[in-house]
């Protein structure tokens, strides 16, 4: 449980934390399982009489070098698209582990057995230990070690770990069973464990550094790796959280680079009497700091601590309502204020969270929203002439919500965009003698009409976005490597 924890936590940067990484996790896991279950019984009752410390030891060298072939194991795979090189890389990365691991139950059966009489309940107490021992570490590394300890490290000390269990085993074989060339082995497997600890300490130093760009920030957090990325030569700084960017800046001045933001200045000509506003999604802040000049107050809600911190250290972001730092679906319920403006800015990135996107989601900011609200979404996906499922998707199940809606492109000549969906229970007019001229032919210029035929109806119980953007995940992360390299990614 805790290779399987830990694994998606090495793919996530680079392929995202979408539902076909824990897919191929959570398989992978069972299928390389079984084949240690069944290739461990049969070698258990072959061998003469236990090998259990020689597996645990070789289970622990194969956890311990994970982290070191992550890398080119990554690199490998990608040309095979999101889900065949999600699943491709997981396969390679964690059956050798999971596999001898997996042995491990047999072994210890027969060690324990010493008659028929007693097998069912020493194959009951064993498994029921080894459910309790999972359980445990998974507590202790979901609640405790990975908002503290890197994946890295923990492989580590996880690997160091099987090496000091294989040398009591073997200790155990050589005294109490009489197996004499249990210890050796073991001893030769956790020397060569020692020797490659630097190696696999250094693991995300593989990859040779692009000297325009310069890491200021970096942190590990519980949902992935936020980095802050310049490149003094262009003048721009990122924020990252894996393969995904969620705010740009110049470095001299601070200013947003981000051209689908412009549009949050133009959104109170839009109701001229909004007074507070709601951001999910803070990233680099920029949008709260937009509204901040229209004399609008802006609660942020950000799911990520890390991400707060470095919005705050980096970008120069000051807080002009709450921050709420937390699950947006949990904090949405929670608040009880009423807004005129909510913007939803939490569907740019290489994989979304799609469950901030359904219909119940929508009635439940719905209820948020004052009777001249507007809710702002923004959603990152290929145009293809009107034709794209996903943007259906999108419109469709904001129509199950508002009355009305607009949608507008961001760069109107590129096929990969950010479409910007205003949602509402009143029309909004466009016309220069309500907004100005200049914002007018703006947003006239960007203005899109969606087709909501082949859109499907996104809810709780039926989501298939994520199958929708497959091709847009596989073309960001494409995009961000090309931009800022692959050392940036991978770990």
């Amino acid at each position: 449980m805790v290779i399987e924890l830990l694994g998606t936590r090495l793919i996530a940067p680079f392929y995202g934390a979408s539902l076909y990484v824990w897919t191929s996790v959570i398989s992978v896991t069972l299928i390389a399982l079984a084949l240690g279950y069944f290739v461990g019984g049969h070698w258990a009752d072959r061998a003469k009489q236990t090998g259990l410390a020689l597996i645990i030891a070789v289970a622990g060298l194969l956890t311990l070098v994970i982290p070191w072939i992550t890398g080119p194991i990554l690199l490998a795979t990608d040309p095979l698209g999101l889900r065949m090189g999600t699943f491709v890389s997981t396969l390679v990365l964690f059956t050798p582990s999971l596999f001898m691991l997996g042995m491990i139950g047999p072994f210890a059966v027969k060690l324990a057995t010493s008659s028929l009489a007693g097998v069912g309940a020493s194959a009951g107490s064993i498994y029921a230990v080894s459910t309790v021992g999972s359980v445990i570490g998974t507590l202790f590394l979901g609640f405790y070690l990975f908002p503290k300890i890197g994946s890295r490290e923990i492989f580590m000390g996880l690997g160091i770990a099987l090496f000091i269990l294989a040398l009591g085993v073997a200790y155990f074989e050589r005294s109490r069973l009489r197996l004499k060339i249990a210890l050796p082995p073991v001893v030769v497997l956790t020397v060569v464990g020692i020797i490659l600890l630097p190696f696999v300490a250094n693991s995300g130093n593989n990859f040779a550094d692009d000297d325009r760009y310069q890491t200021q920030f970096e942190q590990e957090s519980l949902y992935g790796w936020v980095r802050v990325i310049d490149n003094p030569a262009e003048n721009y700084r990122l924020l990252t959280v894996d393969a995904s960017t969620i705010g740009a800046a110049s470095i001299s001045h601070g200013e947003n680079a981000l051209s689908y933001q412009e549009i949050v200045g133009l959104i109170p000509t839009l109701s001229p009497n909004m007074q507070r506003a709601l951001l999910i999604g803070q990233g680099a802040g920029h949008m709260a700091t937009a509204l901040k000049r229209f004399g609008i107050e802006t609660d942020t809600l950000e799911i990520d601590p890390a991400v707060a911190k470095a919005a705050t250290d980096y970008f120069d972001f000051k807080p002009t309502g709450k921050t709420i730092i937390g699950d947006a679906r949990y904090e949405i319920r929670q608040l009880k204020e009423t807004y005129d403006l909510i913007i939803m800015d939490v569907f740019t990135g290489g994989s979304e969270p799609v469950h901030l996107l359904t219909v119940e989601t929508m009635q439940q900011l719905h209820a948020l929203l004052s009777e001249q609200g507007i809710l702002a979404l923004n959603f990152v996906a290929f145009y293809e002439n009107g034709n794209n499922a996903a943007l259906a998707s999108v419109a469709k199940t904001l129509a199950q919500v508002f009355a009305h809606q607009q949608v507008f492109i961001s760069e109107p000549d590129s096929d990969f965009n950010d479409f910007i969906f205003l949602a509402t229970n009143h029309a909004i007019s466009l016309e220069p003698e309500t907004i100005g001229h200049a914002q007018s032919n703006w947003l006239n210029e960007r203005r899109l009409d969606i087709n909501q035929s082949q859109g499907v109806l996104l809810t709780d119980n039926l989501n298939p976005l994520e199958k929708l953007q497959t091709r847009k995940s596989e073309h960001y992360r494409r995009m961000i490597v090309e931009m800022v390299g692959l050392d940036h990614l991978i770990r």
